[in-house]
């Protein structure tokens, strides 16, 4: 089996060995005891690789690679799991088929849907609903109040929704809505988004959702950056954020507490209770050297929240530093391919979606490994297809889904001429 994988040296083939490997370590981990657990895990892991993989190369024209770049991450974090919790893994293992299903049915719906670009009310007016519920009916879990209680076992993670229609909401504005402006006679147009995008920020400020406003702001500089004329709405921006940033850490405890833990972890007070995580997760990954203990021989368990906030640390404490760095190259990549993708997009607004999701994964992955390595304080946000969570994975295979639409040739939605360049 291993010659015929080798001999074809496809991506999914080469992955496939990697998969098995792991299976194998999980099965020696369980005394070389194969349970029934260990073969569903298996087998959804295949039905990930190759069927969601052969499904896609059917059906879409645009660029296969993202989706295998993810069949990577989500391998990693699906395994790391399981042999954290086999519970959790199973779940993950479900919450990955659902995102699976989820990604298809996003890519079929903006493939089919025209004239998105003119929606610019509906993302915005959907955007206030999801921040309007949490604060209604949200629940405080780790510092912020972004959580709403669906059953007494389910619980749904709005911003991780809301973050889409953002995306959705800047595209469109400086595609169609910023021109209708300046048509009118408006000065000053790039204001107008400004505005909306600090109104959310006050939300999340109202939710304790710092981790959030960073992403939501690092999309709209990045697409101001590129496509505001205006460079003084720019400078103001960044000054807002600035100050925003200040006012966040004398008004938030939280924010105060993490700040402490990452300028002192050894030294603060509350190495026991709110150091222990990042402590932990520097011993676990110097702990695993560069090759790692082995999966099921490191004690990856002594991290709070290893299988979530921290699960890079348990990885490289098990995988090793390399694979460590096999992640970052991985999350390099998807943004790489979301560029190319940007650059080679003829329309604005689907070219606007592409960049600003790989924005969107970029600080996502860079706020969670940062925090987890030291390199910047803790946000507690998770780590795209990796982590363990169902609002994060379905939010991540919706923006995966819009990115793969968007490196497809789009010129049948547009008569020739009405395009947005």
């Amino acid at each position: 089996m291993f010659d015929f994988v080798l001999k074809n040296r496809k991506p999914r083939n080469l992955l496939l060995i990697f998969e098995i490997l792991s299976i194998f370590l999980l099965f020696l981990f369980n005394n070389n005891h194969f349970d029934r657990y260990i073969v569903i895990l298996f087998l959804g892991l295949i039905l990930i690789v190759y069927v969601s993989n052969l499904v896609l190369g059917k059906v879409s024209s645009g660029d296969n690679y993202i989706f295998l770049i993810v069949s990577m991450l989500l391998s990693l974090g699906i395994i790391t799991i399981y042999r954290l919790s086999p519970s959790l893994g199973l779940k993950q293992l479900i919450w990955v088929l659902a995102g699976i299903l989820v990604f298809y049915i996003t890519y079929f719906a903006i493939r089919a849907i025209r004239k998105l670009e003119y929606m610019t009310t509906i993302y915005l007016g959907g955007s206030i609903f999801l921040f309007l519920i949490t604060l209604i009916f949200g629940f405080k879990k780790y510092g912020a109040t972004n959580w709403i209680k669906i059953t007494e076992n389910f619980t749904v993670q709005p911003s991780e929704f809301t973050k889409i229609l953002v995306i959705f909401l800047v595209a469109s504005f400086f595609t169609t809505f910023n021109k209708k402006l300046k048509k009118l006679n408006y000065k000053h147009t790039s204001y107008f988004m400004m505005v909306v995008m600090y109104i959310f920020v006050m939300f999340l400020f109202l939710q304790r959702d710092l981790g959030t406003v960073a992403i939501f702001m690092a999309i709209y500089t990045g697409i101001q950056f590129i496509y505001d004329d205006d460079r003084k709405a720019l400078l103001v921006n960044i000054g807002l954020m600035l100050f925003g940033a200040i006012a966040g850490y004398f008004l938030f405890s939280h924010v105060r507490v993490r700040v402490d833990i990452w300028l002192h972890p050894w030294t603060s007070q509350n190495v026991i209770n709110d150091a222990r995580q990042i402590v932990q997760s520097l011993f676990g990954i110097a702990e695993g050297g560069f090759f790692g203990q082995g999966i099921g021989v490191g004690y990856p368990s002594q991290i709070p929240l290893a299988y979530s906030d921290v699960i890079f640390s348990a990885i490289c404490e098990e995988m090793g530093v390399f694979a460590g760095i096999g992640i970052i190259m991985l999350y390099m990549l998807l943004v790489y391919r979301s560029i190319k993708i940007a650059l080679n997009q003829e329309y604005t607004f689907y070219r606007i979606l592409a960049i600003a999701i790989g924005i969107m994964f970029t600080v996502q992955a860079f706020l969670n490994i940062g925090g987890v390595i030291k390199l910047i304080p803790m946000t507690g946000l998770t780590l795209p297809f990796i982590s363990y969570g169902g609002s994060s994975m379905i939010s991540s295979f919706i923006a995966l889904g819009i990115l793969q639409v968007t490196s497809e040739d789009l010129s049948y939605k547009y008569d020739r001429g009405n395009g947005y360049e």
